[in-house]
């Protein structure tokens, strides 16, 4: 484990940049994700807020739980006026119209809104290297509008459009590499969080503020009303996720891969599904499927870890690395 502040106690703001008073479920993952969020975020930022549970929860008129600028767009295009937001700005410094703060663009949306309806306009912000983060809180479906599959969706998860029956398991396609997505477009920081650890998550938030152009940061929001599991499980069910390998912590900066925290042996899968209703239907051969995907898969991120360790060794030339 190379980063060790993931458990240690540290000093952090008591400001609340997103105020409690909110309607999220008990034991939301995501609204705690948000808040944690916040914190590292600080006060000089906007935020562009797609539809989704955040913006449902937190924003009814007149009340909201935001105390920093906040603008709501649509599900399909958050990453198109993060861009217009970014662009709009520049050109006001440029003018003199407005001195030049060095505020921040944040866009944040669901797992619907970034890996299904807003794809197209998170690739074409990230193309044209637009300076923004962009938060994907990720709770696996559509849980503000009834708990639907997403392509975010794990396989064999149940879900009201997606559920388990006499002819079905439930979620027949796995889930959609979206971190790996973001990396391919060649963007200088790329990470993956998770509530559960808090202080990774606030450090990460941190690097991708201060980068300059594109950074993405995907965020497992554990959902108790969609997972249907105990609203005390929140936090236990995180770290259990990054656990048995489901969800890994890493970063890709430029290209290159890094374990946040690493183990050297995964916890059996059935650790994290056995806790969440929405995989009790799954039989041993199907959790057996499940299993060898997830470490076949944790195998490969680790390989692109060593890699980049290796290519980053100082003095090391092509024939050493052969």
């Amino acid at each position: 484990m190379q980063n060790y502040t993931v458990f240690v106690p540290r000093l952090i703001t008591k400001k609340e940049y997103f105020a409690p008073g909110h309607r999220a479920c008990i034991g939301c993952g995501e609204a705690l994700a948000v808040r944690l969020a916040g914190k590292a975020m600080g006060q000089n930022v906007i935020v562009v807020n797609a539809t989704g549970c955040i913006e449902i929860i937190a924003s009814q008129l007149p009340y909201t739980s935001w105390q920093v600028p906040w603008i709501h767009t649509l599900f399909e295009n958050t990453a198109a006026v993060a861009s217009g937001v970014e662009a709009g700005l520049k050109a006001m410094i440029r003018k003199g119209r407005i001195a030049d703060k060095e505020t921040k663009i944040v866009a944040i949306a669901g797992d619907g809104g970034t890996a299904d309806i807003g794809l197209q306009a998170l690739s074409g912000a990230m193309e044209r290297g637009h300076d923004f983060l962009y938060l994907c809180f990720d709770n696996e479906a559509y849980m503000n509008t009834g708990i639907q599959r997403s392509s975010a969706t794990p396989f064999g998860a149940s879900t009201t459009t997606s559920p388990a029956g006499k002819v079905s398991i439930g979620q027949v396609t796995w889930k959609k590499d979206m971190p790996a997505i973001a990396a391919a477009h060649n963007i200088p920081y790329v990470a993956t969080a998770c509530p559960s650890y808090p202080f990774d998550l606030m450090d990460k938030v941190k690097k991708g503020l201060a980068v300059k152009g594109p950074a993405y940061i995907h965020i497992l929001s554990v959902c108790p009303t969609g997972w249907r599991c105990p609203a005390d499980l929140s936090i236990r069910i995180g770290r259990l996720a990054v656990k048995t390998g489901i969800f890994p912590l890493y970063e890709v900066e430029n290209g290159q891969y890094k374990m946040s925290i690493d183990f050297p042996k995964l916890l059996p899968v059935t650790d994290y599904m056995n806790l969440q209703g929405r995989f009790r239907h799954l039989k041993p051969d199907a959790i057996a499927q499940i299993q060898q995907t997830v470490n076949k898969k944790y195998g490969e991120l680790r390989k692109k870890s060593s890699a980049s360790l290796d290519y980053e060794q100082p003095g090391s030339t092509s024939e050493d690395r052969e």
